[in-house]
């Protein structure tokens, strides 16, 4: 089973902020003419990737929304609350694994407490008692990883059911299939697996509810918001909100303008 939360808690947490300051913004028209489609430097696919978000949010709002609402209406919210921890807690495996990779010594460190805590003592992750010792969770994905190694991000990408991403973002989805423990890794039956899988989705997709409930309420063009505020957001992730300052030493001056011609002077 794919690990979805490191990805998609990059994309709730860019929606919540943006979406908050988003009463303040300026934001584009509800469709960008033809003619200017690619001319966006981070996004030079973007016909392609608007059709791919078309199909998205068709499949969002005809299937994910429906029941990830039931889910979420229907679900006492312990139980919703449980199965949210579990599926973090399996997540936080790949995120100490992040961790150290990056050189993320002491983080690494807190985090594998965190798992040790929650395994042991919350009853294999339906409670969460790291959190009230302090144990802050800092998940961290392997695309993550490859920008703190200095792999640029390269174009915006929008990708069929995983939706907002970049190229570098992109390569790393088979590491999240094969890399760290999920609970399918415990489970031998395919049908087993696949409703585990699901249950995964929709529960992460009715935590969401709230947050594109209020973006629907402001964005005009969503898509060109959720762009920004992915880039945004993974860029501030990458550098841990520390992102390094431009330097335009190599920039050539700017030539000195000549001076104005002077009138002669009467004789």
């Amino acid at each position: 089973m794919i690990s979805l939360r490191p990805r998609l808690a990059g994309v709730l947490a860019s929606l919540a902020l943006l979406a908050a300051l988003g009463g303040c913004a300026t934001v584009a028209p509800a469709s960008a003419p033809a003619a200017t489609l690619g001319n966006n430097p981070v996004d030079p696919w973007e016909a392609f990737n608007r059709k791919v978000y078309a199909f998205n949010q068709v499949v969002d709002d005809t299937l994910l929304i429906p029941v990830s609402t039931a889910y979420r209406d229907t679900v006492p919210t312990l139980v919703r609350a449980g199965v949210t921890n579990v599926f973090n807690n399996f997540s936080d495996v790949s995120s100490v694994l992040n961790h150290l990779l990056q050189g993320k010594l002491q983080h690494g460190l807190e985090m594998g407490m965190r798992v040790l805590v929650n395994t042991s003592f919350g009853l294999g992750g339906l409670l969460d008692p790291a959190t009230e010792m302090r144990l802050e969770r800092r998940p961290e994905d392997y695309g993550q990883t490859l920008g703190r190694w200095g792999m640029p991000a390269g174009p915006f990408l929008v990708l069929p059911f995983f939706g907002p991403t970049s190229v570098r973002d992109s390569f790393v989805v088979p590491a999240e299939f094969f890399v760290g423990p999920t609970p399918n890794s415990f489970i031998d039956s395919w049908s087993t697996r696949a409703l585990v899988t699901t249950l995964n989705i929709i529960d992460f997709r009715a935590n969401l509810l709230g947050t594109t409930a209020l973006l629907d309420s402001i964005a005009l063009d969503k898509y060109s918001f959720i762009r920004d505020a992915y880039l945004a957001r993974r860029l501030d992730l990458v550098w841990d909100g520390a992102a390094p300052m431009e330097t335009f030493e190599d920039e050539p001056e700017a030539a000195a303008p000549a001076p104005a011609p002077t009138a002669p002077k009467p004789k």
